[in-house]
């Protein structure tokens, strides 16, 4: 009975979305209440037990919402001027091949955006292109939903693998080679399901050969420690490949979009060498991480004996944090465009409007989703279902390691969702399997970025944007099996590691 109590929070989060259609940040705060009553009057949760977790999760949700906002002020700018647009008539005029154009449109193209700010964006910008190159609607959202599935971990200018390190407690130089490995596994078979869809499997070996590019170039940023900028380097490299790869270049941009095009690169190139200067260069890191804030929390014990050890909170180094450099690039994309006549001065108003009405709601699904994380694992309601989930499925959990990622984003829409809900779990359960951590918080994480394309939110939102609302069902049954195989895949590759 414990066991199915300790799970309730979660199956409620899961119910509402998935039975009832509601959002994260509705959903969200009543799996909270229901996890504070089950843990007050199961678990032992005392005054103290609460607000040692909720304060830590409230810190860990800003620590998130540095990044996501400011990520979303920069990317409504630049598209205010028609920035990332320009970019895909770029490359509309660049490669000839039709073929090789919607695969990386719908793969590489997208798998950029999504580096740069998710939330279904990527979706919402590519689908709508495809269906102008004359691609059926319906295809057009699943390609793209399959297409940018690879790239949600290290997207988000580094939203999700912040708050999965965070979360799990884990250094990101001892995660991100192995969640590196199979992030790139999974580019290379969303590259050959997009393929598929887009009825172009005949440039399978092209495929292979960008994959192996974007997969390279994911590891190298993830390992030096880039990881804001992992999927993002990976995209723009699968274009290069792809307009590299064409037999014909086309280079008939009218001046206004050729201005456009150089201003909204420029933008993310000045981050791109921002970060890279910081995360790069060890004494000047040093030095700014130096400035930097963090709480001592002290141990606290449920009435039923379970044991959090004293310890501290979320570091806060303000002059490294993602979210500082993507908020000055913002800005200065912003007097820069004004300067040189493609913005308006007010238009920084509409930008603020844009990215309010698209994080206030994630907000509060963040916000209440890392208080529930961390209320259960204080109560031990996470360490508990770890021991069954592990005890039930033994030496072969790693297999079902990315299917529960992929359920965890089918259900909240959100790779990190899942990994604020299941990241611990998969841990405890590592460790009581004796397996190493990293390879099934990687599998996790895998497996929730592969929710990506069969999340109800995200189809949605790509129905809406080429007439297709309410027909979300025909997208679902073109990717859910594409999603289940590409996890199996991950699973049987997560077993034969812990196996070595």
């Amino acid at each position: 009975m414990d066991y199915f109590l300790a799970a309730l929070p979660i199956l409620i989060v899961l119910t509402l979305m998935l039975l009832f259609r509601w959002g994260g940040q509705r959903a969200g705060p009543a799996g909270w209440l229901g996890g504070l009553i089950i843990a007050t009057f199961v678990f032992g949760l005392t005054p103290d037990v609460f607000w040692v977790s909720q304060l830590k999760g409230l810190f860990l949700s800003i620590f998130v919402l540095a990044v996501m906002i400011p990520a979303l002020f920069l990317y409504y700018t630049v598209d205010q001027i028609g920035g990332i647009r320009a970019i895909a008539l770029a490359l509309e005029q660049t490669i000839y091949d039709r073929g090789t154009l919607l695969i990386v449109l719908a793969w590489a193209f997208s798998g950029m955006l999504e580096g740069l700010a998710g939330f279904g964006l990527p979706i919402a910008i590519v689908a709508p292109m495809l269906v102008g190159l004359h691609v059926e609607p319906v295809i057009a959202v699943a390609a793209v939903a399959v297409g940018h599935a690879w790239s949600v971990t290290f997207g988000d200018m580094g939203i999700i693998w912040q708050t999965l390190i965070a979360v799990v407690k884990m250094d990101s130089a001892l995660l991100a080679p192995t969640a590196a490995i199979m992030l790139g596994i999974a580019c290379l078979l969303c590259g050959l399901a997009t393929a598929k869809i887009l009825g172009h499997f005949n440039r399978a070996l092209l495929v292979v050969a960008l994959a192996i590019l974007m997969a390279t170039v994911q590891y190298a940023l993830a390992v030096l420690g880039v990881t804001p900028l992992a999927a993002f380097g990976a995209g723009v490299a699968g274009i290069v490949g792809g307009i590299l790869s064409s037999k014909n270049v086309r280079r008939t941009l009218e001046v206004r979009r050729t201005s456009t095009l150089i201003a909204s690169l420029a933008s993310y190139g000045s981050l791109a060498i921002l970060m890279s200067i910081i995360f790069l260069i060890q004494p000047l890191r040093a030095r700014l991480d130096s400035v930097v804030w963090q709480m001592t929390f002290p141990e606290v014990k449920t009435a039923t004996g379970f044991v959090t050890p004293a310890g501290l909170g979320q570091a806060f180094r303000f002059l490294t944090h993602p979210g500082t450099s993507i908020l000055l690039i913002a800005l200065v994309s912003h007097f820069v465009y004004t300067r040189i006549g493609l913005s308006a001065p007010e238009a920084w108003r509409m930008a603020l409007r844009a990215t309010w009405r698209s994080a206030a709601p994630a907000s509060i699904g963040i916000i209440a989703m890392v208080g529930l994380a961390t209320l259960m694992e204080h109560s031990g309601m996470t360490l508990l279902l770890a021991r069954a989930m592990s005890g039930a499925m033994g030496v072969a959990f790693p297999i079902a390691s990315p299917l529960v990622g992929i359920l965890g984003a089918f259900a909240t829409g959100s790779n990190n969702n899942s990994n604020v809900l299941f990241g611990s779990l998969q841990k405890d359960a590592a460790l009581l399997l004796a397996i190493a951590p990293s390879l099934l918080i990687a599998a996790q994480t895998t497996g929730g970025s592969l929710g990506s394309m069969i999340a109800p939110a995200k189809i949605i939102v790509g129905c809406s944007t080429v007439g297709l609302k309410g027909q979300d069902g025909r997208v679902l049954r073109i990717t859910l099996p594409y999603g289940l195989l590409i996890g199996l895949s991950i699973g049987l590759i997560a077993f034969l590691f812990s196996k070595l």
